[in-house]
């Protein structure tokens, strides 16, 4: 066949020819591989080598086959209302594309490009062939997925089908609405192909990263998924991939900075497939082994590698990176595959929604939840996107999984459930880039949501997204912060969910005044310390059977504790990094204590739990002494190891000031030494000792958090839990009004840091006032009251300066 005759260069160029200036020449894809091998390789990123075939000679292909004006032709029958005939469209389009011949010359140089790649490593290597359109991974809009690749293609016959194919990929029906969409000229976008050394990650692992939180935009973080075998499962999200959290200045300096690891299913591995009769049979997926399912995808070293590898493209691109890794199984290498811009997060939110259900529903499903938000609507089982008609605008979508096939259908929809699929998944990508409300990795919801029937999708709960039947009641309310300044009295919040706090790390506030470990070892760890400690003397084989069920992974039970109180405490302390995150140490009660795994065990039967064993009693006490250790070393791990030294420790119900020495000798002894590497250890004052004997408290503590619920009870007698006498309880009742007034006033005395945790100053703008009067340092907030107590707050300070007025003391 005649071709053009074009100069060979500019129809082929190597990888370290090409950079992101080149994107109009070889697509945003190819364009950023060429950048990072001529910048980043020198620094140490291993991508693979090959060579780019480019837009140039896509031209040339449409041109030597005279296909200009007959695809302008095809498109222009498209119907732009409805794209009823999408489906024809691009099959005649595509069509075209694989009847058409590749020219000689572009033959001959793709051929002499693939051998010289071969004569570096072996003869007929294997290869990856991806395309990259000329107007890919802009910062405006990313194409992919869109367009098609082709994984390890060996043999100069089979690059030249493959090359055509991608050729041809351009006219997918995905990617024609997708340009139609984004108001693109079909006719103004090339289609450049890459071929890359083919990493044999069917004998490993590959995965996503990207280099922030991707629900929230958080921008101290790289989130790093990856499964067993080619990463197009997780991009596919048809597994649920192992999760790896990596906090950025930890890591830039040298502390262990993984804060968090979640350990998926990864059902399936992905590898190649020995029949080889067309490139689509190429690869296959096979039932991933049970023991490989159990184990992590990547060492910490690897991870490591990885992360770092994110910080060097970041800084390179200067913004946020989705970037696709694989690790090579038979050579053991790490490689990245591909960056391109993150194109979610382009800012710092200031108006956010906030939603809270208003009734209990039947839960049938859960996930992982993308969006942060509510709605209802009727459930459309699809498990194809054939069956797009039967999804009516405002549906909810639940397929198995979604590739970019769905994307025209998705748009429909008012929530996506997906029974695979993690938070780097294409349904959670596309359902940010929708505003969608997404619940990914439900495991079996296409087997147990009904079609036709109304149900609610609630993501509202950090990272888990719940499915209930029928259309429950939430309340929705706009929070607007561009306008917010905080006051000078600190404002802090009350957190005990890390699944939330990169979210609320952006609302305005000073930190953490309250992190409850209770929370944290209720929901995460559920079994009881000393069950752990002593796992195996226990006698209830029941409680034994369920501890070994969850800490299956952990030979040391005792780790198993302290790496989940460590990576809870770390995220949250992640999250608002540098700011104080001030821990109190648990406080359960022993009624509590006993309904934790193994706990009945360890506890006594007390008839006012409330006032028993609890606090500061309990941590050098022969009953709970080690399980106070494993708190101990969770501290530690996140302190001196994660470098996360903006972690406080708080004490709670410290009776005497003879205890809290105690407490002080046992919290040094496990190697947390007060004022060692900047350690403040602060004491709760919630009981009237803690008030009377403030002057002393204070030469052992850094500091006190006023908790106004127990000092309100105990000043006035009251058994808040009581239904009698529970109506009586008030904290703006003068007796405990005096008590706070003198805690202020004696720890200002003493140059101590005071702050207080509680509902009131939120509620009640004269109790604020009543505690900016006397000079609090800090007031801490639950995040729905946060707002609010900023507004009363504002009011306080504002009237004390209008009135001049100085306060008074209490002695």
């Amino acid at each position: 066949m005649e071709s053009i005759n074009l100069p060979a260069l500019s129809l082929l160029k190597n990888f370290n020819e090409v950079g992101i200036t080149d994107v109009s020449r070889v697509g945003g894809k190819n364009a950023s591989l060429g950048e990072m091998i001529q910048h980043l390789a020198p620094k140490g990123i291993k991508i693979p080598e090959g060579f780019v075939i480019t837009a140039c000679a896509f031209w040339e292909f449409i041109d030597a086959n005279n296909l200009r004006e007959k695809l302008v032709a095809i498109l222009s029958q498209l119907n732009r209302n409805d794209f009823s005939n999408l489906r024809e469209t691009g099959s005649q389009a595509r069509d075209l594309l694989l009847n058409a011949k590749i020219p000689d010359d572009l033959k001959e140089s793709i051929k002499d490009e693939y051998e010289n790649l071969c004569r570096h490593t072996v003869k007929n290597i294997s290869v990856a062939v991806r395309s990259s359109a000329t107007a890919e991974d802009l910062p405006t809009a990313s194409f992919a997925g869109q367009h098609n690749s082709y994984l390890n293609i060996s043999g100069i016959e089979n690059l030249l089908i493959a090359v055509q194919q991608c050729f041809a990929s351009l006219f997918n029906d995905r990617a024609i609405k997708y340009r139609e969409d984004k108001g693109f000229d079909h006719m103004a976008i090339a289609l450049s192909v890459g071929v890359q050394r083919m990493v044999r990650s069917d004998l490993a692992c590959a995965g996503v990263a990207f280099t922030n939180e991707p629900e929230s935009g958080f921008q101290n973080l790289i989130l790093i998924t990856g499964s067993w075998g080619l990463g197009e499962n997780v991009v596919q999200g048809a597994v649920n991939p192992d999760e790896f959290y990596v906090f950025k200045p930890s890591l830039k300096n040298n502390f262990y900075p993984i804060i968090q690891k979640k350990l998926g299913s990864k059902s399936n591995t992905m590898i190649y497939s020995d029949e080889k009769s067309s490139t689509e049979s190429f690869i296959m997926n096979i039932d991933t082994p049970d023991e490989k399912k159990q184990r992590w995808i990547l060492n910490d070293a690897e991870v490591k590698q990885i992360a770092d590898w994110c910080l060097l493209i970041e800084e390179h691109y200067g913004q946020v990176m989705d970037i696709e890794w694989a690790k090579d199984g038979i050579t053991n290498e790490l490689f990245v595959l591909q960056a391109r811009p993150e194109t979610i997060h382009t800012g710092k939110q200031n108006v956010f929604k906030e939603y809270s259900l208003k009734e209990k529903g039947k839960k049938i499903v859960e996930g992982a939840g993308i969006g942060s938000r509510i709605t209802s609507g009727v459930a459309r089982i699809l498990l194809s996107p054939t069956e797009s008609d039967k999804l009516q605008p405002g549906d909810i979508l639940v397929t198995t999984i979604t590739n970019p096939d769905w994307d025209p259908i998705m748009k429909k929809a008012s929530a996506i459930v997906t029974d695979k699929g993690g938070r780097t998944s294409h349904a959670a990508i596309v359902a940010r880039e929708l505003g969608a409300v997404a619940v990914v990795g439900s495991m079996d919801g296409t087997k147990k949501i009904k079609d036709g029937e109304i149900i609610t999708v609630s993501t509202i709960g950090g990272k888990d997204g719940i499915v209930y039947e029928g259309k429950l009641k939430w309340e929705e309310q706009t929070v607007d912060i561009s306008n917010i300044k905080l006051p000078e009295t600190q404002v802090m919040m009350i957190l005990g969910d890390p699944e939330k706090a990169f979210h609320l790390s952006f609302y305005p506030n000073n930190g953490i005044g309250l992190m409850r470990l209770e929370f944290i070892i209720n929901s995460t760890i559920q079994i009881h310390p000393m069950a752990l400690v002593k796992f195996n003397s226990l006698k209830d084989e029941n409680a034994k059977r369920k501890i070994e069920e969850l800490t299956h992974h952990f030979p040391d039970k005792e780790k198993y504790f302290i790496d989940n109180l460590a990576q809870a405490v770390a995220t949250i302390a992640a999250a608002f990094y540098p700011k104080d995150v001030i821990v109190r140490m648990s406080d359960f009660k022993t009624n509590e204590y006993a309904n934790l795994i193994g706990g009945n065990e360890f506890e006594p039967h007390e008839e006012n739990p409330m006032l028993g064993f609890r606090g500061a009693s309990r941590y050098y006490s022969d009953y709970y002494r080690e399980g106070f250790r494993l708190e101990c070393e969770a501290m530690k791990k996140v302190r001196n190891e994660m470098g996360l030294t903006n972690v406080k420790l708080m004490i709670p119900f410290c009776r005497t000031v003879e205890e809290g020495k105690k407490v002080i000798a046992q919290m040094e002894q496990f190697g947390l030494k007060r004022r060692e590497n900047g350690l403040e250890i602060y004491v709760m004052a919630e009981i009237p000792s803690n008030v009377i004997c403030a002057d002393e408290f204070a030469k052992i503590f850094d500091g006190f958090s006023i908790g106004s619920n127990d000092l309100t009870q105990l000043t006035l007698g009251i058994d808040r839990d009581s239904a009698l006498v529970s109506n009586l309880f008030d904290e703006k009742n003068e007796a405990p009004k005096t008590m706070i007034a003198m805690m202020i006033n004696r720890a200002k005395n003493a140059k101590s840091k005071i702050g207080l945790c509680g509902q009131a100053p939120s509620d009640f703008p004269e109790f604020a006032q009543f505690l900016v009067e006397h000079g609090i340092d800090s007031i801490s907030f639950n995040p729905d009251a946060l707002i609010k107590g900023i507004e009363n707050i504002h009011k306080a300070e504002k009237k004390i300066k209008q009135h001049h007025i100085t306060g008074f003391q209490y002695q």
